[in-house]
């Protein structure tokens, strides 16, 4: 009876250790997620830079009237076609907006674009068609694929009072969009070679790909993003530049010093490690709103520090763009809109 009784309590007290061994597991650590686990499931998703700049249209739109195959009623001068959220400050929406826009912060464009739903695709209207950029990258990696740009921004609409932010950078005054002829930092020839890098490090607690992307979306809208045409061309050494033009382009109408030529832009083309893992780097287009769009991909993807250089080359070799039949500023449209000062 007594070996019994010892039996028993060897049996119960090693219950008891496992109960409290298994009490005082800690939980399993969740899976992290870092750019492999985003550019993959980005790729999967369709949302590879090219994919997002052209599937199912093409993200960025002048609003030309209805009847040259536009998108501005001429009636009323509103855009019946699209949800029109204008990212302007308050004050400059209030000021002159289009009719049926409304304002919402760059930071909520998600947010409002799931409050107004699907049934229109989405037009974002800024300054400058720039900024613009940042919102529609946004949007179309949140699900909104057919949201859009308003080429030129509110300055194509009306150059009233101070909606016209472009020609000032352009043609007004004479030369203004000519800053880089005659300097030294100005060049013709041909691309070096792409650099290799490793790509960013980061980590995330989700490794859900939804919900990173969603996670680092929202991170993107916050950070810095832009700088003036000159800074780089005043010491493009400082710089790691990157044009965002095809060959003969890069050629023709020249680019700053040392800048390599880039496009396409794909992570499928794993052509993503020809940018610094982490630290500033510069990119530039035509008019710097493909720029703007690019550069808010590649932070989504963990290059923080991408940055667009403002109005692209039409700030330094507007003359040259314009006599090539180039993607250039020209005037405003001066159509009607809606004050509510």
């Amino acid at each position: 009876m007594k070996k019994l009784m010892n039996y028993f309590m060897i049996a119960m007290l090693a219950s008891a250790l496992m109960f409290t061994g298994c009490k005082d597991d800690p939980a399993p650590a969740p899976e992290k997620g870092d750019f492999a686990t985003l550019s993959s499931y980005m790729v999967n998703n369709g949302l590879d830079l090219p994919d997002v700049l052209s599937s199912p249209s093409k993200w960025v739109v002048a609003p030309n009237l209805l009847a040259d195959d536009g998108i501005v009623d001429p009636a009323d001068y509103s855009i019946p076609g699209y949800h029109v959220f204008d990212i302007r400050q308050l004050d400059h929406f209030n000021d002159g907006h289009i009719k049926g826009s409304i304002n919402v912060d760059l930071a909520d464009v998600v947010a409002k674009a799931n409050e107004v739903g699907k049934d229109k695709p989405i037009l974002v209207v800024c300054y400058s068609g720039q900024t613009a950029g940042r919102a529609v990258m946004a949007l179309r990696l949140s699900g909104f694929s057919d949201a859009q740009v308003m080429k030129f921004g509110f300055s194509y609409w009306s150059s009233d009072g101070d909606f016209d932010k472009w020609s000032g950078k352009t043609v007004d005054p004479v030369g203004a969009g000519d800053q880089a002829l005659g300097s030294t930092n100005w060049k013709t020839d041909a691309s070096t070679n792409l650099p290799s890098n490793d790509y960013p490090t980061w980590t995330s607690n989700t490794s859900d790909g939804a919900a990173l992307l969603a996670e680092r979306v929202t991170a993107m809208l916050a950070l810095p993003w832009n700088i003036g045409a000159d800074v780089p061309l005043a010491d493009p050494a400082g710089y790691e530049i990157y044009n965002y033009w095809n060959a003969t382009d890069y050629v023709k109408y020249g680019h700053y010093k040392h800048a390599y030529q880039m496009m396409p832009i794909s992570i499928a083309d794993d052509v993503l490690k020809a940018f610094p893992q982490s630290g500033q780097f510069l990119v530039y287009c035509y008019t710097g709103q493909t720029s703007s769009y690019a550069t808010a991909w590649l932070q989504v993807l963990g290059y923080e520090d991408a940055t667009s250089i403002l109005y692209g080359v039409n700030t330094l070799q507007y003359t040259a763009l314009l006599d090539g039949g180039s993607t250039v500023w020209k005037h405003s449209k001066e159509y009607p809109y809606v004050s509510t000062k």
